[in-house]
């Protein structure tokens, strides 16, 4: 099987968690695609990562890497990390991961970063910058030539990137095949956007499950003092169990508004799923308390965000659903030259 050279994976050190998990699935893989000398097929160059007194990152690669295809994955926000590395480090520690590959005469450099920074800004208002594009001229400018993410904020951000491609993963399939395993009552249940701009997706849900959709509409009321936001249910939720669909969560702010006015218009159970389960203490706290008081069933997220075993037993409203495989899937279809656009069609034929 002809291949762009050796693959080469490593991770910083913020992306350790999912960099396990992708490489394991990779190994299942190769062990599919060419039997049990497939593990030999992948190379792990190894990485040191120091950061100095002053908050300067450096990264080491300790091994050769020179003509290989190589994949580094990253994650920007990591609760594992965020005690020791903020977000602002973890993008420096993935820049000098890349001027580090590309000084050691790689042939090519992928960036696996599910969480894609600075996605919320993506166009300007009065007197502000555009966040989302530095965060692509920086990444272009370390020597990347391919990203890899997972349901970015918006799509106009791959416009931003004039030299290397940015390849858009989708959670959507992935939860989809979970909830085919729960067995739902589709005769009673329905797919709520949480706003106009989840539309589209959770058109997608609703077709793929072949179930109504609604969704919580968000306008703003201005007046003299502030601005508030209300919030009209688009569609009918009375005696339905509620699916909705979220790309990320924070705060959880409008999250828990939609679910109040959800559960008020008749709502037998509410359920998120949501690709970048970022929560803060607040959100996670008060998740705890919904749970409680019967107003969600469950949350569940991916583990492009990771929060670990030990989360998920000592909060038992969130369930996870691994990405890991659906990345690996690519970055091996992508190093033998496979088409990725029909491993995803496949995949989608699958869930039918």
């Amino acid at each position: 099987m002809e291949n762009r050279g050796k693959l080469s994976i490593f991770s910083c050190d913020a992306g350790k968690p999912f960099f396990n998990r992708v490489f394991n699935e990779l190994q299942k893989i190769n062990k599919r695609y060419f039997g049990t000398l497939g593990i030999k097929n992948i190379h792990t160059p190894g990485t040191i990562e120091t950061k100095f007194a002053n908050g300067e990152i450096k990264t080491e690669i300790k091994n050769y890497i020179r003509g290989n295809d190589v994949y580094i994955i990253q994650a920007f926000d990591s609760p594992q990390m965020n005690d020791i590395n903020s977000l602002h480090d973890n993008i420096m520690a993935l820049l000098t991961a890349i001027d580090a590959t590309r000084n050691a005469d790689a042939d090519s450099i992928t960036a696996v970063i599910p969480q894609f920074p600075y996605s919320k800004h993506e166009k300007t208002s009065k007197r502000e910058g555009i966040a989302a594009r530095l965060i692509a001229s920086m990444l272009e400018d370390a020597g990347v030539d391919r990203i890899l993410t997972l349901d970015i904020h918006e799509k106009a951000i791959q416009g931003f990137f004039s030299k290397a491609k940015l390849d858009n993963m989708y959670a959507s399939r992935e939860f989809i095949k979970y909830i085919k395993k729960l067995k739902p009552n589709y005769d009673n249940l329905v797919i709520v956007a949480h706003d106009l701009g989840a539309a589209e997706v959770a058109r997608y849900y609703a077709s793929e499950l072949k179930v109504d959709m609604a969704i919580v509409r968000a306008y703003t009321i201005s007046s003299e003092i502030d601005d508030k936001f209300e919030f009209q249910l688009v569609g009918n939720v009375k005696n339905k169990h509620v699916i909705m669909v979220k790309d990320m969560i924070s705060t959880g702010n409008t999250i828990f508004k939609a679910i109040d006015i959800l559960l008020e218009k008749g709502a037998l159970s509410v359920e998120i799923y949501t690709s970048m389960p970022f929560f803060n203490r607040q959100a996670y706290l008060k998740f705890d308390n919904y749970y409680k008081e019967g107003k969600i069933r469950r949350v569940v997220g991916t583990d492009a965000v990771f929060w670990g075993q030990k989360f998920i037993n000592k909060h038992p409203w969130y369930q996870e659903v691994s990405v890991a495989k659906l990345f690996a899937e690519v970055i091996f279809h992508i190093n033998h030259k496979l088409s990725v656009a029909e491993l995803l069609y496949a995949q989608s034929q699958e869930e039918k």
